[in-house]
C-alpha cells in the first residue's frame, strides 16, 4: 500500500473538526468552563502549513482566535515563525474586505496557540515555545533586558498517554484520542508492517471501546491517512537523517514528489542515498 497523498486530512483534524468537539477541547485547555451553545466558528486555512500541514485546525472562539496543531514527530524549532506567517495570513482574510488604510480601528480576534504533541520521542508535559527566541541578538545595539518589540508564543502540550491527565480528562474526546495514538505506537512497535500496525491498533480500540463510534464509521478513511501521514514523517526524516541533514526545502519538496509518485519510505530512501552517492562522486 502507497501513501496516498488524496486523504488530505489527518485522524487528528478529521475528528477534531467539529464544533462541539472544538468547544470541549478549548475548555479543558484554558481551565474554563463555556456554557454548550457558546459560538465556535472553525476557519482553518487550507493548505497553510505544507506537510505539517493538514494537522491544524483554526478556530474563532468569543474574541480569541485558536490555532491547534497535532505533531507527531520531533518539534520543530521554528514552529513559532511557522505560526506567525499562519496568523498573519489569517488576519488577511479576515480584513480582506475592511479598509485597513483608513482612521478607523479595526478589530482582529486576540490569537492563542497550541501545538498538541503526541509523537514517540521524550518530552516534558509543557513547553513554550517563542518567536524571540530566532531572533539574532548582536549585543551592541540590544539591550537584553528590553523586551522583543514582536513577540508569539506557543504552548506545545504533550497529550500522550499519562501526560497532562488534567487537561486531557476534561476533554473525552481528547482522551480517547490519546489513547488510540499511544496504541498505534505499541503496536508500531511490534510489528514491523506499518499497515498491520495501524489495523491491529484499530481492532483493539473498537474492542475496548475507544473512538469505537468514530472507528467504526471510518475506519477506511482512518487506516489511509494514518498510513499516508506516517510515511510523510517517515520520509522527512529519512531526509534529514540520511541524506540533507539541513533538512532544506529544496530537500522536502522532492520527497513529496516522490511521494506523489507513489513511492514507498524504503523506495525513497534508495533515491535519496542514491542521491548522497552521486553527489559524493562528482564532489
Amino acid at each position: 500500500m502507497n501513501a496516498n497523498r488524496e486523504y488530505k486530512n489527518s485522524v487528528f483534524t478529521s475528528l477534531f473538526n467539529n464544533a462541539d468537539i472544538l468547544r470541549e477541547l478549548y475548555c479543558a485547555l484554558e481551565g474554563v468552563t463555556l456554557p454548550d451553545d457558546a459560538p465556535v466558528l472553525i476557519n482553518t486555512l487550507e493548505y497553510a502549513l505544507v506537510r505539517d500541514i493538514y494537522n491544524d485546525i483554526s478556530f474563532i472562539i468569543g474574541s480569541k482566535l485558536v490555532v491547534l496543531i497535532e505533531h507527531q514527530s520531533t518539534i520543530n524549532p521554528n514552529m513559532a515563525l511557522r505560526l506567525l506567517m499562519y496568523i498573519a495570513e489569517s488576519y488577511k482574510q479576515m480584513t480582506k474586505n475592511k479598509n485597513i488604510y483608513s482612521g478607523k480601528k479595526v478589530s482582529i480576534p486576540y490569537p492563542v496557540f497550541y501545538v498538541l504533541y503526541d509523537g514517540h520521542d521524550p518530552y516534558p508535559d509543557e513547553k513554550i515555545l517563542k518567536l524571540s527566541d530566532l531572533f539574532e541578538k548582536p549585543l551592541e545595539l540590544i539591550n537584553e533586558k528590553e523586551n522583543p518589540l514582536l513577540e508569539l508564543e506557543v504552548k506545545v502540550l504533550n497529550i500522550n498517554k499519562g501526560k497532562n491527565i488534567n487537561i486531557v480528562n476534561r476533554c473525552r474526546i481528547l482522551t480517547e484520542y490519546s489513547l488510540f495514538m499511544s496504541k498505534v505506537w505499541e503496536f508500531r512497535e511490534i510489528f514491523d508492517d506499518l499497515l498491520t500496525a495501524i489495523k491491529e491498533a484499530l481492532k483493539y480500540c473498537k474492542k475496548h471501546d475507544i473512538l469505537k463510534e468514530y472507528l467504526e464509521k471510518h475506519e477506511t478513511e482512518v487506516i489511509n491517512m494514518l498510513y499516508t501521514e506516517w510515511n510523510w514523517d517517515t520520509a522527512f526524516e529519512v531526509a534529514r537523517e540520511e541524506a540533507f541533514e539541513d533538512g532544506s526545502e529544496k530537500t522536502r519538496q522532492y520527497v513529496l514528489e516522490l511521494l506523489d509518485q507513489g513511492l514507498t519510505t524504503e523506495e525513497i530512501k534508495q533515491r535519496l542515498t542514491q542521491t548522497i552517492t552521486y553527489q559524493s562522486d562528482i564532489s
